[in-house]
């Protein structure tokens, strides 16, 4: 049996303390009135015209020199010329009064209404400009609680497709790790707990993450009342509901008849775990697209990818077959899992090279077509992320792809522990990162910075994802004892 480690606990209880307490700072110091919002903005107009004035100042006073000497010299032309032009002036100007009198009357209403007009538009627009940048930084917290919450409950549930497919695989190689994945997957619970209250809170307008939500919006935005027969709260938050609860119901039942598989003298509780697996991977191909719609890409209700669905699965699988790996590489150092052997391990890094490349492909393959095609309201979704978000973009290509093949592709780099270690950190990082750059474009835009909310945020559900994992692994043996596959994955060698 594992016994959970008390420096790890209180690792994972200082974690969750510090997240607490950055997360509450960051809601404390969101702006909480327009007026702030527009001390910001003053505070900010004079930072960028001041970095100006430096430069300007140097030109006017390079200009006045240049022109000093030139005026000098004209200065008695002009005095010579000046009486001549003067009497005639005079002439045209008593001409000229008359005409321009009424002319300039008439114009003067026309004028007065045209800069009473402009100036009520440009007020209208700084308001709604002041407003819009508001709900950014109101929105900023929000945003950092919810890329964080989303993340590690995905990477659980990355973790329990990998378990199930494994079932319905009835794969040899993979049962002696059976217990490390029912151990990251118990998160998905607690997970799923905190993720459906961030829904309710979006949908009861504490927030404004999912703009369609908003009944201004609904009522004027064609677009979005086009599509109000699906994305309504009620239709939305039963989805989610649905979903939800059936995962973690699969969760729930596959593990207690695993553990119940221990005890029988049969494979019955096998094969009921076999009909179970195969039902629940039906239903997640469905509702893990339909979630990546409603959670994530409904942040931007105008924007729409087909292949969104198999992106953000592509990028939570590899992200929960390489938490198995290191949870796997944590609990061999501490001297447990003595039946697991390097190839266990040269097979769970195939799998972090060969999903990370298959990210990669769905990644280019989004971003060119999109890109190609160049239609305007497709398009805007990936320059708005180059322009504003080009460090974490580009970043997340780095992470996940360059990264991942520079580490993993060689045969033997795949069982060196450090290595592995080492390749899995950038990769969780850079999904992090991938997330990051999928919701907070749309909800924060150009007021991003990684601060004290996003460290916070993921500071709490690290701790929280360990405090839970690593307390679900002390429940039961770490090796299953009647699986039907257990001595050949224990004899597994590659």
């Amino acid at each position: 049996m594992y016994t959970f480690s008390s420096k790890l606990k209180t690792f994972s209880y200082i974690l969750m303390l510090v997240g607490v307490l950055g997360i509450g700072y960051g809601f404390f110091a969101a702006p909480k009135t327009i007026q702030e919002v527009e001390a910001i903005l003053k505070e900010e107009e004079s930072h960028h015209e001041g970095g100006h004035e430096a430069a300007a100042e140097h030109h006017e006073a390079k200009a006045e020199s240049h022109h000093a000497t030139t005026n000098h010299e004209e200065v008695a032309t002009n005095t010579i010329d000046s009486t001549a032009v003067h009497a005639e002036a005079v002439s045209s100007v008593k001409d000229t009064i008359t005409e321009t009198t009424s002319i300039n009357h008439e114009e003067h209403t026309s004028t007065n209404a045209g800069v009473n007009y402009d100036e009520a538009n440009e007020h209208l627009e700084h308001k709604e400009h002041v407003e819009h940048v508001f709900h950014q930084l109101q929105n900023k917290p929000w945003a950092a609680l919810y890329v964080a919450c989303i993340f590690f409950m995905l990477i659980a549930m990355g973790a329990l497709a990998f378990y199930a497919i494994q079932q319905v695989a009835q794969a040899g190689w993979s049962p002696v790790l059976f217990r490390v994945m029912q151990g990251i997957t118990s998160y998905l619970l607690p997970g799923s707990i905190i993720f459906f209250l961030l829904l309710l809170v979006s949908g009861f307008h504490f927030n404004h993450l999912f703009i369609w939500m908003d009944e201004k919006i609904r009522a004027t935005d064609e677009i979005i009342k086009g599509k109000s027969g699906y994305l309504n709260f009620p239709f939305w938050i039963i989805r989610a509901l649905l979903f939800l609860t059936v995962w973690n119901l699969y969760r729930y039942y596959s593990r207690k008849n695993c553990l119940a598989q221990d005890e029988s003298n049969d494979n019955s509780f096998y094969k009921k775990n076999f009909k179970l697996s195969a039902a629940f991977l039906v239903f997640f191909i469905v509702s893990e697209s339909i979630m990546a719609w409603d959670w994530i890409m409904s942040v931007d209700p105008h924007w729409f990818s087909t292949l969104f669905g198999w992106y953000v699965f592509a990028s939570f699988f590899v992200s929960g077959i390489t938490t198995i790996q290191m949870v796997t590489i944590y609990l061999k150092s501490k001297g447990y899992l003595e039946n697991v052997n390097s190839s266990h391990i040269h097979d769970l890094s195939k799998f972090m090279f060969g999903i990370s490349v298959f990210w990669t492909y769905l990644w280019f393959s989004q971003f060119m077509l999109i890109w190609y095609a160049n239609i305007p309201e497709e398009v805007t979704y990936f320059v708005t992320r180059i322009n504003d978000y080009g460090i974490t973009f580009w970043g997340a290509v780095v992470m996940n792809f360059i990264f991942p093949i520079l580490l993993l592709i060689n045969t033997d780099f795949k069982r060196i522990y450090w290595i592995i270690v080492m390749a899995g950190i950038v990769i969780l990082i850079g999904h992090y990162v991938d997330f990051f750059n999928m919701i907070m474009p749309a909800t924060v835009g150009d007021r991003w910075f990684i601060g004290i909310p996003e460290i916070s945020s993921l500071a709490f559900f690290l701790g929280l994802f360990i405090f839970v994992v690593f307390s679900a692994l002390t429940k039961a043996p770490l090796v299953p004892k009647r699986n039907p596959f257990i001595e050949e994955s224990k004899h597994f060698h590659y």
